[in-house]
């Protein structure tokens, strides 16, 4: 079986799939342009896919009939349309749990930098602005015993939660599709409404899985609502967050900080007028750049192609619901 992989991964992967006997297809050079990424992917028979640059839609499908198998290098598939590929008999694996530390912690070192400003103290060092010591001068605030907001409590969210209540003794409160009894239990995290969560919460982090349906929900109507103490952490997608009214909530002092591991557009311009904001930081998307958390990944991403090649159920399936006839 021919698998392309459209970038280098660590070789725990490649290892195991050359031991398993499969052929890997490399690109010739980096930066693919669509038109040569499609011409890769319809002369194999699965993938490996690292990024999301390129969507999985119905005219990839169509242009590429002879995929049986995508394994996603990542926890998110919102760049691949699962009712499509569940539709044509294509398993699609993702890569879930490896890295949940790994962008957690991101998430924690955010909300901290964002609380102390470190990015925008970090550029005074830099450029000889240390000066003399001003008692009122960008002040950070203390994260003890304030409420931690998560949108999106699952392993990601649940690793964030535990880390903000064992550290600072901070409140937790959720928003989910359903209920984290786990959390609750372990965490006294409390269930709220969508708009509780955004009214209560002193740091509100975003943690749930992108739907198109979501494109905007962080918006100019929700930031006017939260704290005006309240930091804003993304470290899932851009696309819940309005870039620009997101600026204009921290340039008002409508929200007090913000944190990005995700950007929209991602990536973003470097003269994007938030980086010149004092209460921001911004990291270009490294949640889950850990050696460990990439090995990681890598290994299910193999496992999943390996299995499949078996005519094995993949072990990490963003649509089960495709071995429903089996």
């Amino acid at each position: 079986m021919k698998v392309f992989i459209n970038k280098k991964i660590p070789e725990t992967g490649t290892d195991m799939l050359k031991e398993a006997g499969l052929q890997i297809v490399w690109p010739d050079h980096e930066n693919l342009s669509y038109e040569e990424w499609l011409n890769y992917c319809k002369n194999a028979d699965a993938i490996v896919s690292i990024g999301a640059e390129f969507k999985y839609d119905r005219s990839f499908f169509d242009a590429c009939p002879d995929i049986k198998a995508i394994a996603l290098y990542s926890v998110g598939f919102d760049h691949v349309d699962i009712k499509e590929a569940t539709h044509r008999g294509i398993p699609v694996g993702n890569t879930p749990d490896v890295l949940s530390k790994a962008t957690s912690d991101v998430a924690f070192l955010l909300m901290q930098s964002v609380a102390r400003r470190a990015s925008y103290n970090f550029r005074k060092v830099k450029e000889g602005h240390w000066g003399a010591f001003d008692p009122l001068h960008a002040l950070g605030q203390e994260l003890y015993g304030k409420t931690l907001g998560i949108f999106g409590l699952g392993r990601i969210g649940y690793e964030m939660a535990e880390k903000s209540k064992k550290a600072f003794g901070m409140d937790i409160i959720y928003h989910n599709r359903h209920q984290n009894i786990q959390a609750e239990k372990e965490l006294d995290a409390k269930y709220v409404s969508f708009d509780q969560l955004i009214e209560r919460s002193d740091v509100l982090s975003v943690h749930a899985s992108f739907t198109p349906e979501q494109e905007g929900l962080f918006n100019d109507y929700v930031f006017k609502r939260m704290k005006s103490n309240a930091i804003f952490i993304n470290t899932a997608r851009g696309g819940f967050h309005r870039q620009t009214d997101l600026y204009d909530a921290l340039a008002d002092g409508q929200i007090w900080g913000a944190g990005l591991d995700v950007t929209n557009p991602e990536p973003m311009s470097a003269d994007d007028p938030i980086l010149e904001l004092s209460n921001v930081c911004v990291l270009p998307h490294i949640g889950s750049a850990t050696v460990e958390a990439r090995n990681g990944m890598a290994r299910l991403a193999a496992g999943n192609i390996i299995a499949f090649s078996k005519g094995e159920k993949m072990p990490y399936c963003a649509n089960p619901e495709v071995y429903s006839g089996q």
